[in-house]
């Protein structure tokens, strides 16, 4: 805990730092979105979250377009995939990263017996043979996936991580380090090759730092990715540990690279970013993924934004309140509605399933603007319209907000 107070930052302020570190408070590019700009905001992020659900799009291509509007998807995957600018690791679960972070989570790669799961942790131990038969296979046979290898998948139906033996030994050496991934298919398969063959020459002579000083840089970097955030929220960004995360706040505080503060309504010590900005407004509009950093940690989306928000696509389909894959909608400075949304691409639709809007919110300003997001949304995704489902108490502003569908033209 703070041993003193700095600062006394009203709600709303804090809450308009937290969205200006996020990106939020810069105003989009009004011409063609290049790969600078892609670049300054997942370095600006620090991590990207990926999950492979994809009734909208993969998820890691969204918070780019949150903050950035319609971009080249494939500028994004130039920099996974062909300059590897970004690279692959466990970091807040599965994510891309800037490739300047990755000597400092080498700590990890190295103690993955106390981090990895299970099954990762038990084939080392009791197969070590069939590991190293694995690695030998993608050093000598190159880029690798788990579907090339000649193993029986378990029969275990209905399991998420229903993984044969050759994908979690092919894990297990990701997660040490040895192996990375080279690329992504496009029915999202990791590909597989050795580190060295991947990642760029100068990234590797790095000097690998000492586990301490490598987290306490994980947690200026999440410091400056949040702009002011409790203990908490500082050590999930990279799912780090309550001591060491701990310790390495302490250090920078005691260097002035955090002030301690003491947000109203919070009820939690605060850190701010000293470098944080503190606007005097933000003017937003975005659809936000359910794993974008913004609201990836939802005690902290409700503290700030007095939003509470639960991902449903586990809750059987008669249980969910708001819908399926369901993305906040940012307006201004406050999270204002959340809407269900799938792409029907073999209708090139873009179809909002449920719409719902918070209390108190001017549902006609709110519909308008979110119809606004949902036709340049369907646009970037190559869909020729948006339907509106009568769901929601939102559905019908924002069916009468929408333009007349395009006509099919033969």
């Amino acid at each position: 805990m703070p041993a003193s107070v700095a600062d006394r930052l009203p709600a709303a302020l804090a809450r308009r730092i937290a969205l200006a570190a996020q990106g939020f408070a810069d105003p989009r590019p009004t011409g063609v979105v290049d790969s600078r700009q892609l670049r300054r905001m997942v370095d600006r992020l620090g991590v990207v979250q990926i999950d492979s659900v994809n009734v909208l799009s993969r998820s890691h291509y969204l918070p780019a377009f949150s903050r950035l509007g319609a971009y080249r998807r494939a500028v994004l995957d130039d920099f996974t995939a062909r300059r590897h600018e970004l690279f692959e690791f466990w970091a807040h679960e599965a994510s891309f990263l800037p490739v300047r972070l990755h000597p400092y989570l080498r700590w990890r790669m190295a103690a993955a017996e106390e981090h990895a799961w299970g099954s990762m942790v038990r084939i080392q131990r009791e197969r070590p043979g069939y590991v190293a038969e694995v690695l030998d296979r993608v050093r000598e046979g190159g880029p690798t996936k788990a579907s090339d290898l000649d193993e029986p998948r378990p029969d275990r139906p209905g399991q998420m991580w229903n993984w044969h033996a050759g994908k979690v030994a092919l894990e297990w050496l990701f997660y040490t380090g040895v192996l990375t991934a080279r690329a992504r298919t496009t029915s999202f398969e990791r590909v597989y090759d050795l580190t060295e063959r991947v990642l760029p020459a100068a990234v590797l002579q790095t000097p690998t730092p000492d586990p301490a000083d490598a987290v306490r840089e994980l947690v200026r970097n999440a410091a400056r990715a949040l702009g002011v955030a409790t203990e908490r929220d500082l050590r999930d960004y990279f799912r780090l540990k309550p001591a060491q995360a701990r310790q390495a706040i302490a250090e920078l505080a005691d260097a002035g690279e955090l002030l301690p503060v003491e947000v109203a309504g919070w009820g939690a010590p605060a850190w701010l970013d000293p470098a944080a900005r503190r606007p005097r407004w933000i003017r937003a509009r975005a659809l936000l993924s359910p794993f974008d950093s913004l609201v990836w940690e939802r005690p902290r989306v409700e503290r700030i934004f007095g939003f509470r928000y639960r991902l449903e696509i586990y809750t059987p389909a008669a249980q969910r309140v708001h819908g399926y894959y369901v993305l906040p909608f940012l307006l201004g400075d406050r999270l204002v509605a959340r809407v269900d949304l799938k792409a029907d691409r073999q209708a090139g639709v873009l179809r909002a399933q449920a719409t719902h809007a918070e209390d108190g919110v001017d549902r006609a300003e709110v519909a308008a603007a979110l119809a606004e997001e949902l036709r340049l949304m369907a646009d970037w995704l190559e869909l020729d319209d948006v339907a509106v489902a009568d769901r929601g108490d939102l559905a019908a502003d924002l069916t009468a907000a929408l333009p007349a569908p395009r006509p099919v033209v033969a």
